[in-house]
């Protein structure tokens, strides 16, 4: 009996011991999200942008890295931060911090110190050149907390990209900063990979552009944490700049409090992150705010993007991103052809690929060009922003049948994939097998599992492969120039 207790006594005090390491350790945590990566204001293959979240009170933060392997370790200037204190979330900052001087290409460690103590380490990827191969994964409607999204982050890390793309749907439902923190961090920065999530954030940049779910919430005096969208993403500001309750943006509801904090957290970036534009290697990308919102038919918002597309003369190749999908065979937001209205836009910039999302399944159009019904266009600009959210926009296709992907691989129009199978219930199963039901612009339909896109760019030669969540090669297809 006296060893029993003996024993009882000291398995006690060892769960005791257990459970006060656990709770040190969690109490050390110095994050609120641990770093990650970004393509910065002004991207570039020799930068990139190191971000992290902390507590409103943390401080003495210094950044270091080697832009090779042994090489001397290094520091950024200070860390910057800014303050985010909106209703019903403890004030926090978000720190940056700038890596110059990177290796296009090349792998580089970085490190982060607190008070002189290195509290996190992680091995970067420096962007590529104009004459560098590159791969990037493409996803949307990612951030619902799904086994299937925490298997697809680990299935993006495994792909190995140099930068992931997001056309919308971040987190869900409403955008807020409680959500990126159960739903988005821990699954796309995590400590290791497994089937809660990977490491990717830490290790290369990810782009997103806003969808409904980020963006549509305007309500900060119901919804105060609301547009998140605006504080953690450090994205360029060189597109068209909106004004609240115009063509672009919708007006806010808030308090005089309320509208002060959220301003003075996102800062230049709220009224000019939702539409921009970058170049990555060889390619030039148009991000463009796709809400219903947005009036399409806005004069200024169609020469900005026709502008944009014609300033990238020099590229091989044009991608633009953004959440809506005009050619959707889905019966799911099949109405929502708003989007529609830019296909002239997109032709006449040469455009090679559109990657959207918002509907939950995988789908690849024939090679295409589009001419809207003037009828069409008169109505909805007649109608104003408002009437775009379930507008239907009929007109011709026409459509390149000879394009296979595998012998043809030079298509005559522009190729429009949805990606939105990245987590979130999947739409419209019944339709997967059911090639009846799909509209006659839609070559390729998977609507019954998760998947992503890979993308691999060498030169003039441009490869695309859906891969499911299990791994499996769902579609693939070249084009070349």
């Amino acid at each position: 009996m006296k060893y029993k207790l003996i024993l009882l006594l000291l398995l006690g005090q060892f769960l005791v011991a257990q459970a006060c390491s656990a709770q040190d350790k969690k109490t050390d945590e110095p994050f609120i999200a641990r770093p990650y990566l970004q393509i910065g204001r002004k991207p570039s293959a020799e930068t990139l942008q190191l971000l992290w979240h902390a507590p409103d009170a943390s401080t003495d933060w210094a950044v270091e890295y080697q832009t090779k392997v042994n090489s001397s370790w290094k520091k950024t200037d200070a860390p910057t931060s800014v303050r985010v204190a909106v209703a019903g979330i403890e004030p926090h900052r978000v720190y940056q911090a700038t890596f110059i001087g990177l290796i296009p290409g090349s792998k580089f460690n970085y490190r982060v110190l607190k008070a002189g103590q290195v509290v996190f380490t992680a091995e970067g990827q420096a962007s590529k050149k104009a004459d560098q191969p590159y791969r990037f994964v493409a996803f949307a409607d990612i951030g619902a907390e799904t086994p299937a999204q925490k298997k697809l982050a680990s299935r993006a890390y495994l792909a190995k990209p140099d930068f992931v793309v997001v056309p919308g749907d971040i987190v869900y439902e409403r955008g807020l900063i409680s959500e990126y923190r159960s739903r988005f961090w821990p699954i796309y920065n995590a400590s290791q990979v497994d089937t809660a999530g990977a490491p990717l954030l830490r290790s290369v940049p990810m782009i997103v552009a806003p969808g409904n779910h980020d963006t549509d919430t305007r309500d900060l005096d119901k919804y105060p944490d609301a547009l998140a969208y605006y504080y953690y993403w450090n994205q360029p500001l060189n597109g068209l700049v909106g004004t609240e309750g115009g063509p672009l943006v919708p007006t806010l509801t808030a308090s005089a409090e309320n509208r002060k904090a959220f301003t003075d957290a996102a800062g230049e970036a709220y009224l000019k992150m939702s539409n921009y534009s970058f170049d990555y290697a060889n390619a030039h990308w148009t991000v463009i705010d796709s809400n219903p919102y947005v009036d399409f038919t806005d004069k200024a918002l169609q020469d900005w993007i026709a502008a944009d597309l014609a300033s990238a003369k020099d590229v091989t190749w044009r991608f633009v991103m953004f959440h809506h999908p005009g050619f959707n065979s889905a019966r799911e937001h099949y109405e929502q052809q708003h989007t529609r209205l830019l296909s002239p836009i997109f032709e006449a910039g040469k455009v090679d690929v559109v990657f959207t999302g918002h509907v939950h399944n995988y789908q690849r159009s024939f090679p295409l060009t589009f001419v809207p019904d003037k009828k069409g266009v008169l109505l909805v600009a007649s109608m104003g922003a408002k009437s775009a959210r379930g507008r239907v926009v009929n007109g011709q296709w026409t459509l390149d049948k000879t394009f296979n992907g595998k012998t043809n691989t030079k298509p005559k129009g522009i190729i429009y994939l949805v990606t939105g199978a990245g987590g979130q219930t999947l739409y419209n199963p019944e339709q997967n097998n059911d090639s009846d039901s799909w509209q006659k612009f839609t070559y390729k339909f998977f609507s019954n599992i998760h998947s992503l896109t890979v993308a691999d760019v060498n030169g003039k030669s441009l490869t695309i492969r859906q891969i499911d969540v299990n791994g499996k090669e769902l579609d693939s297809f070249i084009v070349t120039k």
